[in-house]
């Protein structure tokens, strides 16, 4: 029974979790006009009869120019308006593998973004709801208090993952909490991508991969953090350690998401073209 309330939990969750060349021409020298009726004269008008024996040039090849790369700014006004379904916000991917670091303001712009919209109340409702019909935390109890609680423990859990994830961890390590988008490749090698982005983000300094010890340290404080208001029999260190195994695997199931679905508002919206993709 709980597996199922898990599961039916995590599907609420998911939707939360993703809130030119130029070439050289030779210059011709101009003849100089000579009369005619002087040996000189002659001599230059057999000249200029004689056929030319001089090669054409063969053509330079024009050199292959990148596309501008588009500033910080530019790139943070697209992630701002980024929507899944045209509804639901993707604040946290970028489709720009060359995007700039964020800012420490920056960074908590996108924490806090999500949380002036309506989708993470909408999200901690729903798993109220789901968590009191199987009457999950029963030490929360049943009617209008009880579900109240769960709503604030559901609401808080997202709020602390979101600030220590995504603000204060990576301020601290000075690591980027986007979710690059690879948008390119296998099915294979893009799931493995998505997959491994849970555990490796940028460093800010000079882009490079490097362990997410903000994404990692950020599950383990939240989960740390809600044995606080968690009903007793629901707090401790093992209890912990499995709330920050699910986030993980949720992390990864959102991670997919976002890197699938241009493809999938492609098959389901039939479009013709579909959404924005790396620029390299």
């Amino acid at each position: 029974m709980k597996v199922r309330n898990t599961l039916a939990v995590l599907v609420v969750c998911l939707l939360f979790a993703v809130s030119g060349p130029a070439q050289t021409t030779r210059a011709s020298s101009s003849p100089i006009t000579q009369s005619p009726s002087s040996p000189e004269g002659q001599a230059a008008s057999t000249t200029a009869a004689a056929p030319s024996t001089r090669q054409p040039e063969a053509p330079q090849p024009q050199e292959q120019q990148e596309p501008p790369r588009k500033s910080a700014q530019e790139i943070l006004d697209e992630e701002k308006k980024q929507k899944m379904l045209g509804i639901v916000p993707m604040y946290g991917v970028t489709n720009y593998q060359y995007a700039p670091a964020l800012t420490p303001g920056e960074k908590f712009d996108l924490m806090s973004r999500s949380y002036i919209t309506i989708f993470p109340y909408l999200a901690a409702g729903l798993q109220a709801g789901v968590s009191q019909a199987f009457n999950n935390f029963e030490g929360y109890g049943q009617g209008a208090s009880g579900y109240g609680k769960r709503f604030g423990a559901a609401l808080a859990d997202g709020a602390d993952s979101a600030f220590f994830s995504n603000f204060f961890y990576p301020v601290l390590f000075k690591q980027d909490p986007r979710y690059f988008r690879l948008g390119e490749g296998t099915k294979k090698k893009r799931t493995v991508y998505a997959i491994e982005h849970e555990f490796i983000t940028k460093k800010d300094s000079d882009r490079s991969p490097v362990f997410s010890y903000s994404n990692v340290l950020g599950a383990l404080t939240a989960g740390g953090i809600s044995n606080a208001y968690y009903p007793p029999e629901e707090r401790g260190f093992g209890l912990t350690m499995s709330r920050t195994a699910v986030s993980f695997g949720w992390g990864m199931a959102g991670n997919l998401l976002l890197e699938f679905w241009p493809d999938i508002s492609k098959g389901l919206l039939h479009k013709h073209k579909s959404d924005t993709v790396p620029i390299k």
